[in-house]
């Protein structure tokens, strides 16, 4: 990689790191707003961004990204269907800050690559349909059920430490156990 390449690619992710920060206070921020947060100069966000547009385009091809990459790193295929559930919970609250932004404006995701399933959403449901065949997974809820509760405990454990000032170890924690607990055979 050349030392423009890194440093394009530093500034672009602080552009759009600054973004989600941004946007998750004030979703009419302006790019100028944007750059004030990213450290850099109107003209260099609307070098990497032209258009607003192009920036939230940006961020749903970033979201998707971490999901695919949190995906790989919670190794879906080791362990049993609960404790590679737990890691994929885990590797995934950690992305709370921009899911929340995406999850409070879904206006935001309009993109047609949120409108295929991804192989994230497919390695899920795989992981949830060997839970069931092996027996510690509840075989009556149908994986897109199961999909929904684990992205709506997701979302309860964000709003638990945002807006109840509960530390992220207690919010992930809560949301382990109620999955387990409704997913119990």
């Amino acid at each position: 990689m050349s030392e423009e390449t890194g440093t394009r690619a530093r500034t672009r992710r602080a552009i759009l790191d600054a973004a989600i920060a941004v946007l998750n206070k004030d979703t009419s921020a302006s790019l100028g707003d944007v750059a004030n947060a990213a450290g850099v100069g109107r003209t260099t966000v609307h070098r990497y961004f032209p258009e607003r547009s192009d920036l939230l385009t940006a961020i749903g091809a970033d979201v998707l990204e971490r999901i695919e990459l949190a995906a790989a790193r919670a190794r879906l295929d080791q362990g049993d269907a609960l404790e590679a559930l737990d890691r994929l919970c885990q590797e995934y609250f950690d992305l709370g800050d921009v899911m929340m932004l995406l999850f409070n404006n879904p206006s935001l995701i309009s993109d047609e690559d949120w409108e295929e399933e991804s192989d994230a959403d497919r390695a899920l449901n795989r992981l949830i349909e060997r839970g069931q065949a092996e027996g510690t997974i509840d075989p009556e809820m149908p994986a897109t059920w199961i999909n929904n509760i684990v992205w709506a405990l997701l979302y309860a454990s964000w709003q638990q430490t945002e807006q109840y000032g509960s530390s992220k170890h207690t919010s992930i924690g809560l949301c382990l156990r109620s999955l387990r607990k409704t997913l119990a055979v």
